[in-house]
């Protein structure tokens, strides 16, 4: 049996990498998929949780999460891919259509 702090230490570790994505990277698809993997680190720290409690009530909720997450992904693509054809790039810093 894998102790739980082995569980939350992965998850924590995926979470600082996601983190460190988002916040180095310029590129919108690293983004997406840092904010991803800062979900699942949660998805996973959740099952942790559940299972050393011995409820299945942890699971049912991740299985819920993941569904509003591939939502999400298939929306956030959907946009990158048209700030893609409407300005040829997908850097960050390349945006500024809030700006005067």
């Amino acid at each position: 049996m894998v102790p739980i702090t082995h569980f939350l230490v992965l998850s924590a570790l995926l979470f600082a990498i996601g983190v460190a994505g988002v916040m180095l990277s310029r590129n919108l698809i690293v983004m997406f998929m840092s904010i991803e993997l800062m979900l699942n680190a949660g998805n996973l720290a959740i099952v942790a949780f559940s299972r050393q409690l011995n409820m299945m009530d942890g699971h049912v909720f991740v299985f819920v999460i993941m569904v509003v997450a591939a939502a999400e992904a298939a929306v956030g693509l959907a946009i990158i891919i048209m700030i893609f054809r409407n300005r040829g790039s997908i850097n960050a810093d390349r945006f500024d259509l809030l700006k005067r």
